[in-house]
């Protein structure tokens, strides 16, 4: 009755448009934040006290926090144990099946399995290799409209925002006409996960912009994602399913990739060491990246897993229908791992992070990303050799409580 009644309330509060996150408990909120690029000490205390731990939320719901590297690893691979469906929020955040945003991440077998396979083949290396010169000339565009700006410049709007939107207007095969629209529509959605009150509206809204793009790639199709999938299986998919795939390349590249482009400026721009690293060492580039990837874990809690049966998970009995959180970000820094996880370390022999997520569910774009990241940082560093905060560190304003953790701005002097 209790869990009943706050699915009323939630649902009450969303139609008045009050964000979620603003009813729920400062300790449930504590893995969502940082200080600065770090999560917060409380995180890791939790983690070395028990490694899965009940998280409070109110109404009677049942919540587990995953911390641990091994015991993540264990969630995110028993696909037959926990469910990622979107259906599972519906009841209790007043989502209607409208706003499904579709694609991987709310999807079970076999659908999922259905949904990889239609996408896998466009992210091979093959495949992707056929972008790579196209992602060194979006850098330099961008670097090229950098140099034009007098005094200090905003790394996030000239830089981290565009590469991603237009590398996946690239790779979705979006016309040359929409483009603007779409990067617009792109960096508008970027705060989607800032708040839950905020984010079905944008998932409703990014959908069916989205089924205009497919809808224009039905009746030409190009030779990018979603062309691709049209001359190979037609009708056998259909527009709105199209469009969730859309939705789930857009808010996995794009987000993600944005937040990790600005975040990593600042560690090249807080220490002279990497920056003249990553300006001088081509072969240092690629473990330079993989280190940051697990340092920043900027998607720092996974998509929920609702327990679709009883299961022991780290010592813990968690019963069929409980929600269970795994923290990504914790998961990273894990001692488990290696010693001095806290810290960043460009030379550390990386461990198998957890940045991407693990298991069935892991980003399909995760090479795409690093492909974006490896040709990005060499590239502003070399251009801008005497590039700088704009502002102390400790001036920088980061987004709280964002499952996507990043910045709004990132002022930097060039020369």
């Amino acid at each position: 009755m209790i869990a009943w009644l706050g699915r009323k309330y939630i649902q009450r509060k969303q139609k008045k448009g009050v964000d979620l996150l603003s009813l729920l408990p400062e300790s449930t909120l504590m893995p969502l934040r940082r200080d600065g690029l770090d999560p917060v000490p409380e995180l890791g205390a939790v983690r070395d006290e028990a490694p899965v731990s009940r998280l409070k939320l109110p109404f009677g719901l049942r919540a587990w926090l995953v911390t641990g590297y091994d015991e993540s690893k264990s969630v995110l691979t028993a696909t037959g144990k926990f469910s990622n469906d979107y259906t599972n929020l519906m009841p209790s955040t007043g989502m209607s099946e409208d706003q499904n945003p579709g694609g991987l991440g709310f999807a079970d077998p076999p659908d999922h399995t259905r949904l990889r396979k239609l996408l896998a083949p466009e992210f091979t290396m093959r495949r992707l290799s056929r972008l790579t010169p196209r992602i060194h000339d979006i850098v330099e565009e961008r670097l090229d409209a950098m140099a034009k700006i007098d005094g200090p410049v905003d790394l996030m709007q000239e830089f981290a925002l565009p590469i991603p939107s237009l590398v996946i207007c690239e790779l979705l095969g979006v016309d040359y006409e929409d483009r603007e629209d779409f990067q617009r529509r792109s960096m508008a959605r970027f705060d989607l996960f800032a708040g839950l009150g905020e984010s079905f509206g944008a998932m409703s809204e990014s959908l069916q912009y989205l089924l205009e793009i497919v809808r224009k790639q039905r009746e030409t199709p190009g030779d990018g994602l979603l062309g691709m999938i049209i001359k190979e299986h037609g009708d056998k998919v259909g527009d709105r399913e199209l469009a969730g795939l859309a939705d789930g390349v857009l808010t996995g590249g794009f987000e993600t990739t944005a937040s990790m482009l600005a975040l990593g400026a600042i560690v090249l721009l807080r220490d002279r060491e990497h920056f003249e690293l990553v300006r001088g060492d081509d072969a240092a580039v690629e473990s330079f990246v993989e280190e940051l990837l697990r340092y920043l874990t900027v998607v720092q809690v996974a998509f929920p897993r609702f327990a679709k049966e009883d299961v022991e998970i780290g010592g813990e009995k968690i019963a069929a229908g409980d929600i269970v959180f795994v923290s990504l970000s914790g998961a990273n820094r894990d001692p488990a791992l290696g010693a001095d996880m806290e810290t960043f370390d460009p030379a550390r022999k990386s461990p198998s992070h957890l940045a991407f997520g693990w298991g069935a569910h892991r980003c399909i774009g995760a090479e795409l990303g690093r492909m974006e990241l490896r040709a990005a940082y060499p590239a502003f560093v070399r251009r801008f050799p005497k590039a700088r905060l704009a502002v102390a560190a400790e001036e920088l304003t980061f987004r709280q409580t964002s499952v996507v953790y990043g910045l709004d701005t990132l002022p930097v002097l060039l020369d």
